[in-house]
């Protein structure tokens, strides 16, 4: 009659709540889902972490899951104090713009997550085969953020992750006085927003933008984004947990409040000297981070997947207006990670509406 650890090529899995749904699939039981983390059929008994471990070990030399040197907690940060900043008008439907590079692969997750929340999004492919063609996209986007009340940074592999490192094919566009101007006038003279997340998040720290609030050169004491610890890309789950209330983002979000996120980058691990860490906590700029079960934040895989320093996930400018984050809070739906614990609905796109309310 066969056996259940017979091959069964293109065979479905499916995990029902009740057991009267059988009926309406042709399909047969295969047993009932326990607590105790094994897999039981007559005299075999199999435990779910020696099975994980002989998935993962197999090729664990050529596609490391696990790194040496992180391990323990780290300071579980909350930050009370919101931001003073205010909006200096009231929009019924905030503007969105979202600039497309080559690599970029998030502009329309970005978009819906923003439509759904009440706002108008704005993408503009950024043209580059002629020097006549970044020179108009140069002029255009800078068009579009004047005209916009938020910035939208989107993810992806901008430009392959080149030259010599992730988001810095943006960071060298908007490095052009007029994108410059543009971006620096948006944040400190009209109070707008800016965000970005994952290669968007990249961008914005190789621009400056946050932590400081403004594009500016970077130092030797700048904070940045290096490889992940295993020294490879991750596409993961995490859970993060909100450390500060600085950032109008946050608006919609309690203090402390966790979110499972996914994650999908090669370049994720956030450093900074000791003394930059010291101020951006005392500030409150640390907006999210990586935590266990228990909500403690973690430097060790699989809870702090990348490795960051205080495990650190995002960060705001002094202001709280620019937030640069590294899960995909716009990668979201009713079917999307469904067999994922926790809560995926993270209210970023919300707040940053309501900001103009």
């Amino acid at each position: 009659k066969g056996s259940h650890f017979d091959l069964s090529y293109g065979s479905i899995i499916v995990e029902l709540n009740n057991e009267g749904e059988l009926q309406n699939l042709k399909a047969k039981k295969l047993g009932t889902v326990k607590d105790d983390a094994k897999i039981r059929f007559d005299d075999t008994v199999l435990d779910l972490k020696d099975l994980q471990n002989a998935w993962e070990n197999t090729l664990e030399s050529v596609y490391p899951t696990k790194a040496k040197d992180a391990s323990g907690e780290l300071k579980t940060i909350s930050h009370a104090e919101k931001s003073r900043v205010v909006s200096l008008g009231e929009v019924a439907r905030p503007r969105v713009f979202i600039p497309v590079f080559p690599g970029t692969n998030c502009e329309y997750d970005s978009a819906k997550a923003f439509e759904e929340a009440g706002a108008v999004a704005d993408i503009f492919v950024f043209k580059n085969r002629s020097d006549a063609d970044i020179a108009a996209s140069v002029e255009e986007m800078a068009r579009r953020i004047k005209n916009s009340q938020i910035v939208m940074f989107p993810g992806g592999f901008s430009a392959g992750d080149e030259p010599a490192g992730s988001g810095k094919f943006i960071a060298a566009i908007f490095r052009n006085k007029l994108l410059t101007d543009a971006i620096n006038s948006h944040i400190k003279e009209k109070k707008n927003l800016v965000l970005g997340i994952c290669n968007g998040f990249q961008a914005l720290i190789k621009l400056g933008l946050v932590p400081f609030g403004e594009v500016r050169p970077l130092t030797e004491n700048s904070p940045t984004l290096t490889y992940n610890n295993i020294s490879r890309h991750i596409s993961c789950y995490a859970t993060t947990r909100v450390a500060s209330k600085l950032s109008p983002w946050f608006a919609d979000c309690e203090l402390g409040e966790e979110f499972s996120i996914p994650l999908s980058h090669g370049e994720g691990k956030f450093v900074a000297k000791p003394e930059v860490l010291q101020t951006l906590i005392k500030n409150g700029q640390v907006a999210t981070q990586y935590v266990d079960f228990s909500g403690n934040a973690r430097a060790d895989i699989p809870f702090n997947p990348n490795g960051s320093l205080c495990a650190i996930e995002g960060i705001t400018s002094p202001c709280g207006l620019v937030l640069g984050k590294m899960g995909h809070s716009e990668r979201r739906g009713k079917f999307v990670g469904i067999n994922i614990l926790g809560e995926k609905f993270q209210p970023l796109f919300s707040a940053g509406v309501k900001y103009f309310a």
